[in-house]
């Protein structure tokens, strides 16, 4: 991770420290430690204790690994999975990457900061509903063997993610926030002029306002939260975040892609050619028929594809039509789709540097004509737009929101499917992005001399 060899248990964290010289994963587990003590999260029984009939016992084990700064950590993580499924839903949501690109384009619009902090183990700020206990195991130093009851909300317990959602919610309440309608894991709240908003995903805040000190203050100084990272936004979910020479507000996934490039490294012992594009201009992977790949190539390919599709989703929109269509051969791929991957990864290679800018500025539509459409003979005739009469009042500097729709006709040789592609923009920035086969075959009527060739692209426009 980063550079760094992983544990999976203390055995192997201590192997590693010793093999390296250092303490950085024994550190980090006395750190954890320490931490839960903080929180009271156990509450002792000494040699044989028996915390009674109703309690259930399970296994605890640390979870390791290490940040984007080089930072060593550790994670007590309960076995969850031995206990009883709550008859009652446990789900937690968290927002979406799109909201956070909403939210993040919002605040240059209206001259808001924008920062990110993390909340230090999040789940033990609230309580435990399993009775479970464990025994301590060799993480605990003198308490080894000794019985633990879990009296706070552990990492692993089924349960834990819905109540610190809940203790999290109360506090937002309590500081006037209120959930956003259109995502609930937005919180916003009236300033008169604009709203403040902070996006919330599980442990990791963003947050929109023109003074976020004050917001960071109320949540350590008053609900008592350990807050880290907290600061500008510079690493948020896993997308670099920075501002270019004109000032504008910029993201990218560039650790993301230098991992890429690293694992690539690793399991092919040289660094991928530079590509042009990640679509070779004619190419038809589903009439590949190369030599299927075994087991371990096979898990290889769906590996490169999911860190592929995670660097779409922070960004880089622009291999995902690429991406995509590789996609549907991760049961039962082959050596020809495989080398199609490691090309679209030398075009990453190649192109790395590559961002999004968040631009306010409008477009200007002002030559396209307008045309107006005749709806008394159809089936919406006198139709009105349903607006929700609970809607928050509007507040800020107004926004122009356009879609591109492309498609590429027959691009699957074989079903004759087509693929569609749309990009969706607030003002001049991309705020989302999809590219998907479509489910059903289509006719059109097309010149008998076009058919079967690549087929050329339609296009429309849609402002609003």
């Amino acid at each position: 991770m980063y550079g760094f060899e992983v544990p999976r248990n203390h055995k192997q964290a201590m192997a590693i420290d010793r093999r390296n010289g250092n303490t950085k994963f024994a550190d980090a587990e006395n750190a954890e430690i320490v931490m839960i003590d903080e929180f009271s999260t156990f509450e002792d029984l000494g040699f044989g204790g028996n915390p009674g009939p109703d309690y259930k016992k399970i296994r605890v084990h640390m979870v390791y690994a290490v940040k984007h700064d080089g930072r060593h950590k550790a994670r007590l993580v309960a076995g969850g999975h031995l206990t009883e499924t709550p008859i009652n839903s446990v789900y937690s949501s968290v927002v979406s990457l799109r909201g956070i690109r909403l939210l993040t384009f919002v605040a240059e619009l209206n001259d808001l900061e924008v920062w990110a902090t993390d909340i230090g183990n999040a789940f033990l700020e609230s309580y435990a509903q399993e009775k479970v206990y464990i025994i301590a195991g060799p993480e605990f130093g003198d308490r080894q063997g000794h019985t633990l009851v879990i009296r706070k909300a552990l990492y692993g317990p089924k349960s834990s993610g819905l109540r610190w959602h809940e203790r999290l919610s109360e506090v937002l309440r309590d500081m006037g926030f209120i959930p956003s309608k259109a995502e609930h894991d937005i919180w916003m709240r009236d300033c008169g002029d604009h709203y403040e908003h902070i996006a919330v995903y599980v442990d990791d805040l963003l947050i929109v306002s023109k003074d976020p000190s004050s917001i960071i203050k109320t949540l350590s100084d008053e609900h008592k939260f350990k807050l880290n990272g907290t600061g500008a936004v510079s690493f948020h979910l896993g997308c670099d975040w920075f501002r270019d020479d004109d000032g504008n507000l910029c993201y990218a996934p560039h650790q993301c892609i230098e991992k890429v490039m690293d694992n690539y490294l690793r399991l092919f012992g040289k660094r991928p050619h530079n590509a042009h594009s990640p679509i070779v201009q004619g190419d038809h992977p589903e009439l590949d028929a190369s030599e299927l790949l075994d087991d371990a190539g096979i898990q290889i390919y769906q590996s490169l594809i999911g860190s592929l599709q995670w660097a779409i989703q922070i960004g880089r929109f622009d291999i995902a039509t690429a991406v995509m269509r590789l996609s549907r051969f991760c049961a039962c791929p082959r050596q020809g789709h495989l080398d199609r991957v490691k090309h679209v990864i030398g075009y990453l290679s190649k192109f790395k540097h590559g961002v999004i800018r968040i631009c306010t500025d409008k477009p200007d539509y002002s030559n396209i004509p307008k045309k107006e459409f005749d709806w008394f003979y159809t089936c919406y005739a006198g139709a009105r737009e349903a607006i929700p009469e609970d809607c928050p009042t509007p507040r800020g500097n107004s926004v122009v929101a356009t879609t591109y729709v492309d498609a590429n006709l027959f691009h699957d040789m074989i079903s004759g499917r087509s693929v569609t592609g749309i990009l969706h923009l607030l003002n001049m920035t991309p705020v989302d992005w999809h590219s998907k086969l479509q489910t059903t075959m289509e006719t059109a009527t097309l010149a008998p001399s076009v058919w079967p060739l690549a087929l050329p692209l339609s296009r429309s426009l849609i402002c609003a």
